[in-house]
């Protein structure tokens, strides 16, 4: 894709050593699927510093309390998602607990339960909301929400499907770990608002054509996770598949003149 003109000099500035790229923070993001399969999407607001107007899946940067020792888990350990995305154990508790908390606060939909057998049925009353705008605002941390409900956090309702690095020409960049996970029995979606101002349940084919035809803007990752969910036909296919994890940052190359983001 062609780079904008203000981001095309920022990369020959990068590329020349004139400017150093800033560090990119970890960040998590899933994948929510339903039957159909079907994903769930957000529009970010106009206002946005990153990716202003673009729909993405629900994710966000890693805060450093998602690392924090005390949040009950069940599923997977932090150690063997470490080894999955080639992390260490502490960065990988905090990517896999920010998957969870992120999706809570951008769809309401909470990946944990009483047990490591079973899941939260609902979340819509306000208490919940409450507890929902009380993480997104940073005064209740998730270990200490999850405590105060008697709840873990079910590390085996999240796939691991791919790893991108935000490209160095960025003023805001990400080193993001992308997730995916079902819809759980009984829980439903909303349009909670925030960094969003439109959500949408999508089959992944119709999201690309809606893209070709310039209605919806996707940033590189999302069309490429899109682009591998739409090979399947059910949900089932897409948690079967097999995936390597290894890291996907686009970087801008020169191509007659134009400076071009690719991805190989």
């Amino acid at each position: 894709m062609p780079l904008p003109a203000e981001l095309a000099a920022r990369a020959r500035d990068v590329m020349a050593g004139r400017v150093q790229p800033v560090p990119a923070r970890e960040a998590a993001t899933v994948v929510l699927l339903r039957p159909g399969p079907e994903v769930y999407l957000l529009r970010r607001k106009a206002t946005m510093a990153f990716a202003a107007g673009a729909y993405v899946f629900p994710g966000g940067s890693v805060d450093v309390r998602d690392t924090d020792q005390a949040v009950a888990w069940a599923g997977p350990s932090p150690a063997e998602w470490g080894e999955i995305f080639h992390a260490g154990e502490g960065v990988a508790r905090g990517l896999v607990c920010a998957a969870v908390r992120e999706t809570f606060e951008e769809s309401g939909v909470l990946l944990a339960g009483p047990g490591p057998d079973s899941v939260v049925a609902d979340t819509t009353g306000d208490d919940w909301e409450a507890d929902r705008l009380a993480l997104i605002d940073h005064s209740l941390a998730f270990a200490d929400f999850l405590a105060r409900r008697g709840l873990v956090l079910r590390s085996d309702l999240l796939k691991p499907w791919s790893h991108w690095i935000t490209p160095e020409m960025e003023h805001k960049r990400f080193d993001t770990r992308f997730f995916a996970a079902v819809l759980p029995e009984g829980q439903r979606t909303r349009d909670v608002g925030g960094e969003a101002d439109r959500v949408v349940w999508q089959r992944p084919a119709e999201a690309l054509e809606l893209a070709h035809k310039g209605e919806i803007f996707l940033m590189p990752p999302t069309y490429a996770t899109l682009s591998e969910l739409a090979a399947h036909d059910s949900v089932a296919g897409v948690l079967a598949e097999q995936r390597e994890i290894t890291p996907i940052m686009p970087r801008a190359v020169e191509i007659g003149g134009e400076m071009r983001l690719v991805t190989r």
